[in-house]
């Protein structure tokens, strides 16, 4: 990556979420959900722009008045619950390509249910991304070590238990010490090059080189469910104070 290199924040927020209707623009603590990773982003200062990818007007609405740039709507069927995350940042760089005559070098995804994601993590995950010369940056998180392969277990058909790989339970690492170290993508993060995503053969946000960016676990909440919502109100309280003290 050079210095004059592109790179462009893409917020994706949909507003048609069955799971958790309106979360998107919900206060928490008074403010947004959305607001965080636009004011996060904007701090971060590596991006030359920000954009919101929505099909919904309130959503848009409340990114404009944050300061984020919605150059288009996206198409509502773009906007399905079963809808991937490739054609909605395709469908984005093909619009501000043909429309603006922008092509950027590097895209950064954002998704606004990761609130607690701070603009060191942005600005780390470019550095890093630099220092390796990788395809792409995940943001990852350890899993904890009952989650670990070697210790996930499930049903066979006869009602008895085996190891995931198919090894009897009795190969099971029981010491934590001989568990492996794991990690698993938090959706906080994902930085990757542009033309990734338009290779013929295999578009993807990865290529072969892929970096992991490890948040510490109270930065890496992914707000899915009314549990996530309240333990992010918990961390970010707890923030909040710690910054009052060190101010």
């Amino acid at each position: 990556m050079s210095k004059n290199s592109k790179i462009l924040g893409i917020i994706t927020a949909r507003g048609g979420s069955k799971g958790f209707p309106g979360k998107n623009i919900k206060p928490l603590l008074g403010k947004p959900l959305l607001a965080y990773s636009i004011e996060a982003a904007k701090s971060s200062g590596v991006f030359d722009r920000l954009i919101v990818s929505t099909e919904d007007e309130k959503i848009a609405e409340v990114a404009r008045q944050y300061g984020c740039e919605v150059p288009f709507m996206r198409p509502k069927e773009l906007a399905r619950d079963d809808t991937p995350h490739l054609p909605v940042i395709q469908h984005a760089m093909q619009w501000l390509k043909e429309n603006e005559k922008y092509e950027p070098d590097y895209v950064m995804i954002l998704q606004p249910t990761s609130p607690l994601r701070q603009p060191f993590h942005m600005k780390e995950a470019v550095e890093l991304i630099q220092k390796t010369g990788a395809d792409s940056v995940m943001g990852v998180s350890e899993v904890p070590d009952n989650f670990t392969p070697t210790e996930v277990m499930r049903i066979k058909e006869d009602g008895t238990l085996q190891l995931f790989d198919g090894n009897p339970v009795y190969k099971r690492a029981v010491r934590r010490q001989d568990l492996p170290q794991c990690h698993a993508s938090n959706g906080a993060l994902y930085l990757f090059k542009t033309h990734l995503i338009f290779n013929k053969k295999n578009p993807n946000f990865y290529g072969e080189k892929v970096a992991p960016y490890v948040f510490d676990k109270k930065y890496a909440v992914d707000i899915n469910t009314h549990q996530d919502w309240e333990e992010a109100e918990e961390v970010l309280i707890k923030l909040q104070r710690q910054n009052v003290q060190e101010s």
